[in-house]
């Protein structure tokens, strides 16, 4: 019997069922806060283990993961039910979290214990410990899978990790104090926020080396790049400002005055906005890409953290929520792309 798909595509000006969802790690309450970023309102507190920083959402958007500093563990959030589904035993102060893109793995960086956990996220077991430089904090995974960067701090590098056999292949000069990293969407370069140098430091994957140097703001903390990878945003401490750098030319195009002592930072998935947590003003400041302006304020309570990507997108479509770089399969080998305007149905008959 043969079948027919049809395609129907509403557009829509307003969608109200398309949210984005920012997941705030209070240090000093040792819980969550969900906020709609649309209606900038809390929805939700989640508790979790003793003074959470690192966050990190799962690509398909359905669990968020919590570094507890003082607590050694990684809380898992189900991110349907606002609830914690899972409590998993790691090292010593773990800070920095990260998520391969297939899901299937949680990198955690143990302050403490100069080590890497590495969670199997089916199980919510630790499946294996890689030792790097002393300190690690920042974390990130390579588009492909293939490598995972540590900053490390006390060793002022960056540790490169194979990520099928977990082990440290390289280990890369960054200068004092190396805090937060991130990676282009096409993989090509790795971000690496040097704080006690005010700078960036920008390595090129290929070869694993250092390409460029460039000077930013004063005690440089979080970093986030655009989805098209055009924009670096650095939120700069001591300057209660945020530094945006186009990552071709590597020159500051603008810097935009924040909170007070800015420090976790995450672009909207569709770039239009960056969210930036300020740590002693207590609030978040939305950032308007186009404008390269605070568009609104957010009081969040004290000490907001949230190391990491943050911010996840959903779609609702047919009662189920996906996250915005989910491919609806209407068949075999055909891939389909939702937008924000756009509801898509599928049939068979």
């Amino acid at each position: 019997m043969k079948q027919l798909f049809f395609l129907i595509i509403l557009s829509i000006i307003h969608l109200s069922s398309y949210a984005q969802t920012a997941y705030i790690a209070s240090e000093y309450f040792s819980a969550v806060k969900v906020i709609n970023v649309a209606t900038n309102a809390v929805v939700a507190s989640i508790p979790v283990g003793a003074n959470p920083i690192g966050v990190s959402v799962s690509p398909d958007g359905n669990k968020v993961y919590v570094a507890n500093s003082q607590s050694n563990t990684v809380s898992v959030i189900n991110s349907a039910t606002n609830t914690v589904s899972a409590t998993i035993p790691v090292g010593s102060l773990p800070f920095g979290l990260a998520v391969c893109p297939d899901g299937s793995r949680v990198y955690v960086s143990n302050y403490n214990n100069s080590t890497i956990s590495v969670i199997n996220s089916a199980t919510n077991t630790v499946s294996a410990t890689i030792a790097v430089g002393n300190g690690p904090r920042g974390i990130v995974v390579s588009p492909d899978g293939n490598k995972v960067y540590v900053a490390t701090q006390v060793n002022n590098s960056v540790c490169v990790i194979n990520s099928a056999t977990n082990t440290v292949i390289k280990t890369i000069y960054a200068e004092s104090f190396p805090e937060s990293i991130a990676i282009s969407p096409d993989g090509t370069k790795v971000f690496v926020v040097v704080s006690n140098a005010n700078k960036i430091c920008v390595i090129n994957s290929s070869a694993d080396t250092v390409m460029k140097r460039v000077y930013i703001g004063r005690w440089p903390e979080g970093i986030a790049i655009s989805p098209d990878g055009s924009k670096i945003y650095v939120s700069n401490m001591d300057n209660d400002n945020v530094s945006v750098m186009n990552s071709a030319t590597f020159t500051i195009e603008a810097t935009i005055p924040v909170g007070h002592s800015p420090r976790g930072i995450s672009v909207s998935p569709d770039g239009s906005k960056v969210y930036v947590l300020n740590y002693l003003a207590s609030s978040i400041s939305v950032i308007n890409t186009a404008t390269n302006t605070v568009s609104s304020t957010i009081s969040v309570g004290l000490f907001p953290s949230s190391f990491g990507n943050f911010i996840s997108s959903n779609i609702y479509s047919c009662g189920h929520s996906i996250s915005g770089k989910t491919r609806y399969a209407a068949k075999a080998n055909t891939v389909l792309h939702p937008t924000p305007q756009h509801i898509i149905l599928l049939f068979t008959i």
